[in-house]
């Protein structure tokens, strides 16, 4: 099988799962009035924040695995944990078995992770930062496209049987995954820690995965309360408008995110983050005082434009970090510093917008990134002193 075609089987077989694990999680509420019968509606919350919790404390594991064991078999797993936790919530009959099944998706789960570790195994440098891109490009897709499917499917049926039906998806992806090589074993390619050019990396991996940390905090902590901010700011705004503006960003990403990568992906990747943070941290700062619907909608697709900025330069850094012998370790806690941001996000939203009100996200979200990129800025120098090896005249 040709790399193009692993890289399209890997894609297609990740789409189908996070469609299918990120279209249900907004019919929580409904799954608990309507089938479990249970009143306490506030769960719904908190079985969001289930799957994301487990995830990020079993992601890293799963990658040290993948690159002990192989990044196919792993990936395998992945697909296949999460065709089974699927199956087992539909068979739910109460609220403590439905979060039961919401806690093995998340243990179970990690097919993006797992993902990004078997491509880096058929390419480096900037083509795994396109191919990270188009990875982040899916999940996205699928998070605009699933929610809607979703609504349109449940009508008529029980929600959580659906379950039952999604559980094919991650089958099908464990089919396509079962066809593709083996890539080369890890002690073919030990981990070097440098670049494909041989240049060392322009931070270390601890950074990267707190530099990650800090901007999924930072952009995940304004959507949860978004829709009421958009209401309570804007008078007279049509009933669709809020979920219109809540998917600019992410249009804008879809839109954008390959014609900038040649452009953004290849080098002075640090500079490109520091730059695309502080466009970000003011777009978040200009939504908490916008007070008609012009302005918010050039600033909502301001944040995506920069959002898209900050994904292509973290991917880039990724790939700076990453070969096919520490792929799994890398995307792992990746992965997890991922998981963690939107698990502490999710957590101070609600807090923030309760004590001060639906625009305190956007401003703690803005001090959070203005936080990240006064230390880039601050760390710049110190990196600087790095020189790439000098190349042989042979």
């Amino acid at each position: 099988m040709t790399s193009r075609r692993i890289i399209a089987a890997t894609l297609a077989g990740h789409f189908a799962a996070a469609f299918a694990a990120l279209g249900m999680p907004p019919f929580y509420d409904r799954i608990l009035r309507e089938t479990l019968h249970s009143g306490a509606s506030w769960l719904a919350g908190w079985f969001f924040v289930i799957p994301t919790l487990l995830a990020a404390l079993s992601n890293p594991w799963w990658g040290a695995l993948a690159d002990r064991y192989g990044k196919k078999r792993l990936l395998l797993r992945a697909h296949l944990g999460l065709a089974v936790s699927f199956w087992l919530t539909s068979l739910a009959d109460n609220v403590w078995q439905f979060g039961a099944a919401l806690a093995l998706q998340g243990i179970l789960g990690g097919t993006f992770a797992a993902s990004n570790a078997y491509l880096a195994t058929v390419a480096s440098g900037h083509r795994l930062t396109r191919l990270l891109t188009l990875m982040q490009g899916s999940a996205r897709a699928a998070l605009f496209a699933g929610p809607a499917l979703m609504g349109v499917l449940s009508q008529g049926a029980q929600p959580l049987q659906m379950y039952r039906w999604l559980a094919l998806l991650p089958l099908l992806s464990a089919a396509l995954v079962w066809c593709m090589p083996a890539p080369p074993s890890a002690a073919a390619t030990p981990p070097t820690g440098r670049t494909t050019t041989g240049t060392t990396p322009p931070v270390a991996p601890a950074h990267v995965y707190a530099l990650n940390f800090a901007f999924i905090f930072g952009t995940v902590i304004t959507f949860p309360y978004f829709v009421p901010f958009a209401e309570h700011a804007l008078a007279d705004l049509p009933p669709s408008a809020p979920g219109w503006l809540f998917g600019l960003p992410h249009l804008a990403y879809l839109l954008f995110a390959l014609p900038m990568t040649p452009c953004i992906g290849r080098r002075r990747l640090l500079p490109t983050l520091l730059a695309s943070q502080a466009l970000l941290a003011a777009a978040l700062l200009g939504q908490a005082h916008s007070h008609d619907l012009p302005t918010l909608i050039v600033l909502r697709s301001l944040m995506g434009a920069a959002m898209t900025a900050c994904y292509i330069a973290l991917h880039g850094l990724v790939a700076a970090i990453t070969d096919a012998g520490n792929a799994g370790r890398r995307f792992g806690s990746l992965e997890a510093s991922t998981k963690w941001g939107a698990v502490a996000a999710g957590a101070m939203a609600g807090g923030a917008a309760t004590q001060w009100g639906p625009h305190a996200p956007f401003l703690i979200g803005a001090a959070a990134i203005g936080l990240s990129t006064t230390l880039i800025f601050i760390a710049r120098p110190r990196r600087a002193c790095y020189q790439p090896p000098a190349r042989s005249t042979d």
